[in-house]
């Protein structure tokens, strides 16, 4: 995390006192496990797999995701804290222990969020889950509704690319909506992927059926290290899942600096400040965010 947040000039927010105080974000995964860097952060947890009081993280994915937006790298001494470690999660598990989950799941996660977005403070929800495009009209009419719903409720959503690049178009479920902030990666290509098991340049790439461009951003995405949901402190991940929670945690770094920002102003701001990495725009959308122009 060391080097993702000298690429995206983090440290600019934390030298002027913005670490993401007050900011709740949502996190839609597989859950969150007990780690020393969440320690009294994580407000809520609600399981709409096993349906457990507890909070618990059976596969990992959602505990890295989590480390990547908010940990405080209290394990690490602050080396592999996340990009706003002052903010307070929420986990919503609606994937099981081999990562799936169902459409019904992820919209009745969402409706409570949105139900609940005063009492916690809820402001972001970063979502991991891509559906194919292939998926049933109905299933995907769901999910858009639902995350639709959230952001005309307030509440900025930022969502995965998914890795089924690099065909045109092959952008996830719910990342093709109009109205999310859809994050890929740059960083997918062979030589940095390793023995992660994704193919050459995975990310997830646009335009939509509706020629949006999408995705809006890309951020770093392969072999990022963060908080791990076993009795090793800390794993390494790849995917555009790792990428997304990178503009999540940049979106609680604004609004902890600007707390009257709606989603609409959010993503202007995000566009406004981009950075063109000289990419083609079906690969990379507006660029990647840069925070010290972003604050």
């Amino acid at each position: 995390m060391d080097r993702v947040k000298k690429i995206i000039n983090a440290s600019y927010a934390y030298r002027r006192g913005y670490f993401g105080e007050g900011v709740g974000v949502a996190i839609m995964d597989t859950g969150i496990a007990e780690h020393a860097d969440f320690r009294h952060r994580v407000a809520g947890f609600r399981d709409y797999i096993g349906y457990r009081e507890r909070r618990y993280d059976d596969n990992g994915h959602g505990t890295h995701v989590a480390g990547i937006i908010g940990g405080s790298g209290l394990r690490s001494r602050g080396q592999y804290a996340g990009i706003a470690p002052a903010c307070h999660l929420l986990a919503i598990k609606v994937l099981d222990q081999k990562g799936n989950g169902n459409t019904e799941s992820v919209v009745r996660g969402i409706h409570w969020l949105v139900e609940h977005q005063e009492e916690y403070c809820i402001r972001i929800i970063n979502i991991s889950v891509g559906m194919v495009l292939s998926a049933r009209s109905e299933e995907r009419v769901q999910m858009l509704k639902a995350v639709d719903y959230a952001w005309d409720s307030g509440i900025v959503v930022v969502a995965a690319a998914g890795n089924n690049g690099p065909r045109r178009g092959s952008v996830t479920i719910p990342g093709i909506s109009r109205k999310v902030i859809t994050v890929g990666c740059f960083d997918d290509g062979k030589e940095e992927l390793g023995g992660q098991g994704l193919k050459p340049d995975y990310s997830g790439q646009g335009p939509t059926d509706s020629c949006i461009v999408k995705p809006e951003l890309v951020e770093p995405g392969t072999n990022i290290i963060s908080c791990s949901h076993t009795g090793v402190p800390y794993a390494r991940k790849s995917g555009t899942s790792m990428a997304a929670p990178i503009i999540s945690g940049a979106v609680a770094l604004l609004l902890s600096k600007y707390p009257r920002f709606s989603p609409k102003d959010v993503k202007l701001r995000l566009y406004e400040r981009a950075v063109d990495l000289g990419l083609p725009r079906q690969k990379q959308g507006w660029g990647m965010v840069d925070i010290g122009r972003l604050l």
